[in-house]
């Protein structure tokens, strides 16, 4: 395995028949199938490894494959679904990962708080470079990452830091967050707009990608712990919602709100990803359950955990496949759709 290269890289840029009609008007006609109407399928398995990984956040990687993040081992590691076989890329001494992404160079971008860095991770050649914090940046306790529209990969620091990796020249800038620590989810919209929420600070904020500025956004239920957000295809922000056990959204064009009780006697919603059909997926520690949410029928259902105390600490998929990664339990699993 080559040693992590400390140094700043030049970033990637990152006429029918009538017959024919007919059918065509026929098939129009009938009603549309509605993911409510799919029976998504799970299916799971135990990480192949002679380590404990300490499996955090995962991504689908550009070969097929999965990314995760090896928070315990201090590796990015890759799972193959087709065979079941698992590695472990080493991303440098102190290393503990936290989230893990796809960038728009088709590499792996990973906040390594244990390094106190970015880490990118070229695929398929597996090289690693890792992009240091500025000199004098105290323990940011770095947490997950997204891209702008432009290529620039932004981060948040739990310690209360929020900060970018500018693409081309790889250089490395952070500011303090508004109200101190609690930075922790990201995302990034179909616009290409950067949305965080702070789980200390029970707020979302907007980046302004020029300055670095954050815009507080506060949501309607107060302390609610706002953990991790994602974006649906309308450029709205869904909060999964740690201590009120909650699911809301912010629609930034109208700035409305609206906020949903997961079913459960005590949810602890941990973890939003929204799919490419617009349904929400979430989370629930309390419940060792995964949930969907449509937001047209305002319908949840359900799927249980097969083992105890699964701990999903983040959602990521592809068309049709919803990746799971079991922190509790060593696992990682999908839930299929299509």
């Amino acid at each position: 395995m080559s040693r992590p290269e400390r140094r700043s890289p030049r970033m990637l840029p990152s006429t029918l028949s009538r017959r024919a009609a007919l059918a065509l008007t026929a098939a129009a006609a009938l009603p549309a199938l509605s993911f409510a109407q799919a029976t998504p399928s799970l299916q799971s398995w135990k990480l192949a490894t002679s380590r404990r990984t300490g499996i955090h956040d995962v991504a689908p990687a550009p070969d097929g494959g999965v990314w995760f993040s090896a928070q315990a081992s201090g590796h990015l590691g890759w799972f193959d679904p087709a065979s079941g076989r698992t590695e472990l890329i080493a991303l440098g001494s102190g290393s503990s990962p936290h989230g893990v992404i796809q960038g728009p160079d088709r590499a792996a971008w990973i906040t390594d708080s244990g390094q106190n860095a970015m880490v990118r991770v070229t695929w398929p050649d597996r090289k690693v470079t890792v992009f240091p914090l500025p000199a004098g940046t105290p323990y940011a306790n770095l947490n997950t990452c997204a891209f702008d529209k432009e290529g620039n990969c932004w981060f948040t620091g739990q310690s209360g830091f929020v900060g970018r990796v500018a693409t081309g020249s790889g250089e490395v800038s952070v500011k303090q967050s508004p109200r101190g620590r609690g930075p922790y989810g990201i995302c990034s919209t179909p616009a290409g707009d950067i949305w965080w929420c702070s789980l200390a600070g029970s707020f979302i904020a907007q980046i302004d990608r020029r300055t670095g500025d954050s815009r507080v956004v506060e949501p309607p239920t107060r302390n609610q712990g706002a953990r991790r957000v994602w974006s649906d295809s309308r450029g709205r922000i869904w909060v999964s919602e740690w201590n009120s056990g909650q699911v809301s959204v912010h629609d930034p064009a109208a700035n409305s709100w609206r906020a949903w009780k997961v079913p459960g006697n005590d949810p602890r919603i941990y973890a939003v990803y929204v799919d490419e059909r617009d349904i929400v997926w979430l989370s629930d520690f309390g419940g060792n359950a995964m949930w969907s949410f449509d937001p047209r029928s305002e319908k949840f259902d359900r799927i249980a955990m097969p083992r105890d105390s699964a701990n999903v600490r983040q959602i990521l998929g592809r068309k049709g496949e919803v990746w799971l990664p079991e922190s509790g339990t060593e696992h990682i699993a999908v839930i299929r759709t299509a």
